[in-house]
Order: C-alpha cells, then sequence, then structure tokens
C-alpha cells in the first residue's frame, strides 16, 4: 500500500514539473518598424515585431499586449496600445500593429510585449521620437500683424492668438501641446535659431520672429507667420492689418483693421482723427487710407494702410467734361480686370437699356455715369461720370460788360475758349471790397450762376486770370441790369 502511494505521489510530481515547463515562454526584445512615429489625425498605424519560445508554450487563452513607456522610457505608468484577441496568435516571429494616443509627446519612448498565459514579459525596445501632431497647419501670431516696435530699455510681446476662429486653427486650443520660438539668422533667411519656450515672448532685440509647435524631430506644419520687431525712433513705423485682407469683400460685411500692441492708440482717416477710435482695432467698410499713432510708453510708431473695397480695377477714357458740336458722337470706353463684370450706362440718372457693354458712343449732351459690377467671387461695384456739353462760343477778348437779366443775351461772363476748362488756367472774380466771389481752374463760362444781390447801380468785379504758364491778365467787370 505504501509503494503505491509513494509511486502516484511521484508520477503527480513528475507531471507537474512537466506541466510547469511547458507554461514557461521567453519573448524576445521587440524590433520598430520605424525609426520614430510622428503620428498625425491621418496617420496613427504602427508596427512592432518579436519572437517567443517555445511556440508550444502558450495557452490556448493567451493574449500578448503591446505596452507603450512615458516619454523617459519608464515604464511605471505604462499605457496599452494593442492587446490581441484571446488565443489569436499562436507562432512566432509576431507583428503587431498599434496607434499612439494623442498626448504622446517625447523622444524616448519605449516598447515591451507581455503575455497572459503563461505571464511573461519582454526586455524593452530601443530609444525612439514619438509624437501625435493633434494640430498640423499654419497659425497666427499678434492678429498676422507683420511688425512690432520697442521702446529703447523695453520688449514687444509676442503672443499666439487664440481662439481659433475661421481659418486660424490655434494651437492654444490644445492643452497638451507646447511650444518653440525662433529667430531668423537673417531677415528673409531660411535658417534659424532657437530662443525660448512658451506660449509668449518678450523681445527685446530687433529681428524676425516665429513659433512652432514643439513636435520635437518630427517634421510639421504648425508654424506661425514671422514678425519683425525693431526698437523704435522718431521715424519707425509699424503696419495694419485688415481682417477681411486688402482688397477685401466688402460685401462680405466690415473688416477689422488692428495693429501692434501698445498703450493707447489713435487712429485717422484721410489724415483726419476719428473721434472716439482709440482701441486697437477700428471695424470699417469703407475705403480710403487709414493711419494709427501707436503709444509704445516712452516712444511712439505709426502704421498706414489704403484699404481698397472694391476688389477689381476700373478706368474709363474719357475726361469728366467733354465738349462735341452737334451731330457729333463721344465713345466711352472701360477697362477693368472685374471678374465678369456688368456695365450699367446712365444719362441725366436714367438707366440706358440698350447699353451693356463696356463700351458706349454718346450724342446727347447731359450727364452719363457707368457702373461696372463684378458679378464672380467678391460683388462688388465702381461707377465713373462724365458729362458731354456744347463747345463755349470762341469769343475773341475778354468782355468787361455783362448783363444778367435773364434774356439769354450776355447774361454770364464769357471769355476766350483758352482760358476756359481744359486749359488749365486760373480764374479769380473778387468784388470791389476785395471778396472772393469765385476761383477756379475749371471756368465754364457761367459766372455768375446765381443772381447777384446788389443796391448800388452797375456794380464793378475785378478778375485775375492766370495761365499754365504764368501769364496773367488783369481786368474789371461791369454788371448792368
Amino acid at each position: 500500500m505504501k509503494n503505491f502511494t509513494f509511486f502516484n505521489i511521484l508520477v503527480f510530481s513528475v507531471l507537474f514539473l512537466a506541466e510547469t515547463v511547458h507554461a514557461q515562454i521567453v519573448i524576445q526584445k521587440p524590433s520598430l518598424g520605424f525609426s520614430q512615429a510622428c503620428a498625425s489625425t491621418s496617420f496613427n498605424t504602427y508596427n512592432t515585431s518579436f519572437s517567443f519560445s517555445p511556440d508550444t508554450g502558450l495557452s490556448g487563452s493567451n493574449q500578448f499586449i503591446v505596452e507603450l513607456s512615458d516619454n523617459t522610457g519608464d515604464f511605471t505608468n505604462a499605457t496599452v496600445v494593442h492587446t490581441s484577441a484571446p488565443g489569436a496568435v499562436t507562432t512566432s516571429p509576431v507583428t503587431l500593429g498599434f496607434s499612439l494616443p494623442e498626448t504622446t509627446a517625447g523622444e524616448a519612448y519605449k516598447l515591451r510585449i507581455k503575455s497572459t498565459a503563461p505571464v511573461a514579459t519582454s526586455t524593452a525596445s530601443n530609444a525612439f521620437a514619438a509624437y501625435y501632431k493633434i494640430q498640423n497647419t499654419p497659425f497666427s501670431i499678434n492678429n498676422l500683424i507683420s511688425t512690432g516696435a520697442y521702446c529703447a530699455g523695453g520688449s514687444y510681446l509676442l503672443t499666439i492668438d487664440n481662439p481659433g476662429t475661421g481659418e486660424n486653427d490655434s494651437p492654444l486650443q490644445y492643452p497638451s501641446l507646447t511650444f518653440n520660438w525662433y529667430k531668423e539668422i537673417n531677415t528673409g533667411s531660411t535658417t534659424s535659431v532657437f530662443v525660448a519656450s512658451g506660449a509668449t515672448l518678450a523681445v527685446n532685440t530687433p529681428g524676425t520672429y516665429f513659433v512652432k509647435t514643439n513636435y520635437g524631430t518630427c517634421s510639421s506644419d504648425s508654424y506661425s507667420n514671422r514678425v519683425t520687431v525693431s526698437e523704435s525712433n522718431s521715424s519707425a513705423t509699424s503696419s495694419i492689418n485688415s481682417s477681411l485682407g486688402n482688397p477685401y469683400c466688402a460685401s462680405q460685411g466690415a473688416t477689422t483693421l488692428s495693429t501692434i500692441n501698445g498703450n493707447s492708440y489713435k487712429w485717422f482717416k484721410n489724415g483726419s482723427e476719428i473721434e472716439g477710435a482709440t482701441n486697437q482695432t477700428y471695424v470699417t467698410n469703407e475705403f480710403g487710407t487709414y493711419s494709427v499713432t501707436v503709444n509704445l510708453g516712452s516712444c511712439t510708431t505709426s502704421a498706414s494702410i489704403d484699404l481698397d473695397t472694391n476688389g477689381f480695377t476700373s478706368d474709363i477714357d474719357v475726361p469728366e467734361v467733354n465738349m462735341i458740336q452737334d451731330g457729333e458722337t463721344l465713345t466711352a470706353t472701360v477697362t477693368t480686370d472685374a471678374a465678369n463684370p456688368v456695365f450699367e450706362w446712365y444719362l441725366n440718372e436714367t438707366v440706358i437699356s440698350s447699353a451693356t457693354s463696356n463700351s458706349f458712343e454718346a450724342s446727347q449732351m447731359g450727364n452719363y455715369k457707368v457702373i461696372v459690377t463684378q458679378t464672380d467671387g467678391c460683388v462688388s461695384s465702381t461707377e465713373h461720370n462724365f458729362s458731354i456739353t456744347e463747345p463755349f462760343p470762341d469769343v475773341e477778348n475778354i468782355p468787361n460788360l455783362i448783363s444778367p437779366n435773364g434774356d439769354g443775351i450776355n447774361d454770364t461772363w464769357v471769355i476766350p475758349q483758352e482760358y476756359v476748362t481744359g486749359s488749365n488756367t486760373e480764374v479769380v472774380i473778387l468784388s470791389s471790397q476785395g471778396k472772393v466771389m469765385l476761383q477756379t481752374n475749371d471756368y465754364q463760362n457761367n459766372w455768375p450762376e446765381n443772381q447777384l444781390d446788389f443796391k448800388a447801380i452797375n456794380p464793378v468785379y475785378y478778375y485775375i486770370i492766370t495761365t499754365a504758364n504764368n501769364k496773367i491778365k488783369k481786368g474789371s467787370i461791369t454788371v448792368v441790369k
């Protein structure tokens, strides 16, 4: 009985030992199917390969697990990036795919392989750079204003714009990201040097700066516009940015003009100060020359922009005032770069329905205009005005007497054609007290346009005619009823 019991125990021990040996495997160090992992929303699939032995050592329920270390290679808080299905892998070698978490960012990640039945762990793989490029498009800093300035002894702050709106996908929307600032070695060059890390940069050295999202050795398209910063002096100038571009499409609404950071601001339009415009930005939908004075503290800088709201150009080949003889015609032609333009011609504010091309042959006296409309892309319009009159009578001498009584004879002061509109001659008419009654370089034989109010009998006025070559004629004009 004792021999039988001992025999049974011996057989059981041998079987248990054999089972224990059968339940052990060795997993080799995993190899990488890549040199660095630069993942993004459009690509995030990577492979690792490993061998294990013996092939017969796996349980039917075994699963292989791929673990990713932290960015220093530490597996204390490892991330599982792949788990195979139970019993799916039965032979060696093995290749498994995995994807990176969106928070991945570093230069020294490692992988290791684990099995569940039996339990085993490989040594760590070689270190590799890995980043998930959650934001991978250009972004703006300082509202896309290309310049900045600071006073001597001060600094100028560069900041990443936030929030991301429109076409600006601000990387500040992603808290896991970090940033590196660079300075161009020479303005306009393609080489640069690292300056500092952070979401902002205080600049106290002239140069051209930009910032990139920190994706380490992985290349990316997550970078900002360039800003050229200078030390301000009495002649320093900056720039103004239009949020809708320049020229911009007025049909899209108003555009926001913005300038560099400062302590206070004064905005001007066509040289005149805009009342109440004292912010860093100014909203407008009107064309013109806008400028701003920026107080930087102990110094100032200025900037300007010629804002165009049409988005296209056009010209007409006739002057504003034209004279033709009875029976003659005048052909006016518009040239334009407008996309799919439409032309509307008017005579005395009445549309000429038959005139729809870029040219029109006019035969009647009156006031004309043509409205040019761009109908593709930015829908906008501009207009050109001109007039047609009969030629002024070509009198021989300058008259010294007029009778503005409405009888149609000698009602206005009509002078020789060499002095009237188109001759660039200045005509000045003064009262006997020296008051300027008329001053023009475009005299049209129409003085007085309004009835003269006088109590004296036959008042006298005086004229001074100055030609383009500075020849002067002076005389008097007596007004009789």
